[in-house]
């Protein structure tokens, strides 16, 4: 009746080693540690990085605490774990001058920061520890304006480039296309001229709304465009969405744990970055800008031109990059705003290649320049902090247009490295930094300390509760409630997740929910003991009958968890996923592990008389049984 089969107690057993060595991780703290990952795009660690930075240690003489590569991270990074702060910064300071002998543009980024100090094989099993938030761990939080006003001018230049490149494809002559104010006006001798444009043009160009001047006798018609309230709303929306993605981007390259982007307002947005000890180093790549150009090459220069020699007349010469030197013409034929998509694949003789995709109006500026250029080379520009570097350089094979190829890329591996680097864009508007904080680590580790004093003494009133109103079944009871804790922080800790203040506050919250699961089944034996049952029948009837009522409260409350965590934000949210993981842990430990331990205690005994659960007052007012 009370016992479990043998693949029961051995899922106990696989529960409680696997949470036991998941959790472990978060009992080492952290090492001060100095992270090196690439500054540029163009730029990859390899095994020459490390191997000059082992260089550069030992020739110094600086004892580390272990190196680390990590090249499954979005940005892949090098770590150089270390004992003490003071050598944290020196170590900084050498591999800075080591790894960048130009420090106006380095290539490699090197940076403060902090990382588990669990021994390698508990990170060889992959069992790191649970993420701090900003309120634990310390860090850094800025508070972004967006610019819509820079947001709607870089909007309509972009625009202005379209109409002017289906003018020149229906062959419709204007006086020129320029933006006035939060305007594109386009001049036009005649009406008749003004009429094809302005047809033309709200078919294809539908954001804007266009008007046609009264005619001036000394200035013609004019044709002007000013967008739609509906369309500046979206183009807002959007400009803020596309700076809260790049910006996402952008902060993996600082290797923080769980980073916050977020947000808030019509205007703002909110980035906290736990952990980050180099607050200038985060303020320079958040406020990074970075650019995607197509341009044409000259196709009469020489393709790898002498850096000494003059530059031609509108061209400009590029000296950083894959296919760098190269001289290219001045003209944008687009820009990376308008690059839908971008992905490697291979052509039809099996070589990599890079297949893109141009909205409307960047497809209508490629077909344009392409259909005049055909077998000239087209170059592909990333713009980083006003310096150019040269991606790739192609022959264009053909008329292009929304769609099209890059192809004589040296492997697969570049291939996919391009498509990363097209499809990650850059900021839509530019943003102004309207505030700093800085939350030191003393403050946090002082927060941790509360938290976890507060779990442990309540933890620990629910143990002495436990042990003197349930005697033996409260030791069960509390065996129960620990693994719980144990399964709660490992699955935290397997999923990544990140811990706050208020998730200490749900774990406080889950022990004390937990423990009422124990306390149902623990009166429903009582129960059966005063109406007469035997030990044996009082234990199984008890978490049978008790089972019901503990699935229901559970299931209500897993409801409002999941309200939270589908509708909450920010530190709500940090709630609710650990009160719902905790709801499920809580529901294995008090039922299935519980009964485990009694099953494993009574169950062979045949001859059992009691149970030492405490005080079973009958109705008839005897002895306690």
């Amino acid at each position: 009746m009370n016992r479990y089969s043998v693949w029961k107690y051995l899922l106990m057993a696989a529960a409680l080693i696997i949470g036991f060595f998941y959790a472990l991780p978060n009992f080492f703290g952290e090492l001060p540690a100095v992270q090196i990952s690439s500054a540029k795009a163009t730029v990859k660690l390899d095994a020459d990085v490390f191997q000059k930075v082992e260089q550069t240690l030992a020739l110094n003489r600086i004892q580390t605490r272990g190196l680390t590569f990590e090249r499954l991270s979005p940005n892949p990074s090098l770590w150089v774990r270390l004992a003490d702060t003071d050598t944290q910064l020196r170590v900084k300071e050498l591999l800075s001058k080591s790894l960048n002998p130009d420090a106006s543009d380095p290539a490699y980024m090197v940076a403060l920061n902090l990382q588990s100090a669990s021994p390698a094989w508990l990170r060889a099993l992959y069992a790191r520890p649970m993420y701090l938030g900003l309120d634990l761990r310390g860090g850094v939080h800025f508070q972004l304006q967006v610019d819509m006003a820079g947001a709607l001018a870089k909007k309509l230049d972009a625009l202005a480039n379209g109409a002017r490149a289906l003018l020149r494809e229906r062959a419709i002559r204007s006086g020129g296309i320029r933006r006035v104010d939060q305007q594109i006006v386009i001049p036009f001798t005649n009406r008749d001229s003004a009429e094809k444009a302005r047809a033309a043009l709200s078919s294809d160009i539908s954001e804007l709304q266009w008007q046609i001047s009264k005619a001036d006798a000394d200035k013609g018609i004019s044709l002007t465009g000013a967008l739609a309230p509906e369309a500046r709303a979206a183009m807002q929306k959007n400009a803020l969405q596309q700076n809260i993605l790049t910006l996402s981007k952008r902060v993996n390259e600082l290797g923080v744990a769980e980073p916050l982007v977020q947000q808030q307002g019509a205007d703002r947005i909110i980035v906290e970055l736990p952990g980050v000890q180099d607050t200038a180093k985060a303020k320079d790549i958040i406020g990074r800008t970075a650019t995607l150009e197509a341009r044409l090459a000259d196709p009469d220069a020489p393709r790898f031109p002498n850096l000494n020699d003059p530059v031609p007349p509108g061209d400009e010469l590029f000296t950083q990059g894959r296919d760098a030197p190269a001289l290219l013409k001045k003209d944008l034929i687009f820009s990376g705003e308008r690059i839908v998509d971008a992905g490697a694949g291979f052509n039809e003789r099996q070589q990599p290649v890079v297949r893109i995709r141009l909205d409307g109006a960047g497809g209508r500026a490629l077909r344009s320049v392409s259909r005049e250029h055909i077998g000239k080379p087209m170059a592909m520009v990333l713009f980083e902090k006003g310096k150019g570097e040269v991606l790739t350089v192609a022959t264009i094979q053909s008329e292009l247009g929304e769609h099209f190829e890059i192809s004589g890329l040296a492997s697969t591996q570049a291939a996919n490295d391009l498509a990363l680097l097209l499809r990650a864009g850059s900021l839509a508007a530019p943003m102004e930094m309207i505030e700093e904080r800085t939350i030191g680590p003393s403050l946090g580790k002082d927060n941790i300390q509360k938290g976890v004093a507060s779990v442990l003494y309540g933890f620990a009133a629910i143990t002495l509760f436990m042990l003197v109103y349930y005697a033996l079944f409260g030791v069960f009871s509390v065996l129960a409630l620990a693994l719980n804790l144990l399964l709660l922080v490992a699955i935290l800790s397997v999923l990544q997740a990140t811990l706050t203040l208020p998730g200490i506050a749900a774990i406080a919250l889950t022990l004390g929910m937990a423990i009422d699961a124990n306390v149902l089944i623990n009166e429903r034996i009582r129960e059966e003991l005063r109406a007469g049952a035997p030990p044996h029948t009082a234990i199984s009837l008890g978490f049978k009958n008790a089972w019901a009522t503990i699935f229901d409260s559970n299931v209500t409350t897993l409801i409002a968890g999941l309200a939270l965590l589908a509708f909450g934000a920010g530190p709500v949210r940090g709630f609710a996923v650990v009160h719902c993981i905790g709801i499920l842990t809580s529901m294995f430990s008090a039922v299935f592990f519980a009964r485990g331990l009694v099953n494993l205690w009574h169950g062979r005994r045949r001859g059992l008389k009691s149970l030492a659960i405490g005080q079973v007052w009958r109705p008839d007012h005897t002895l306690p049984y």
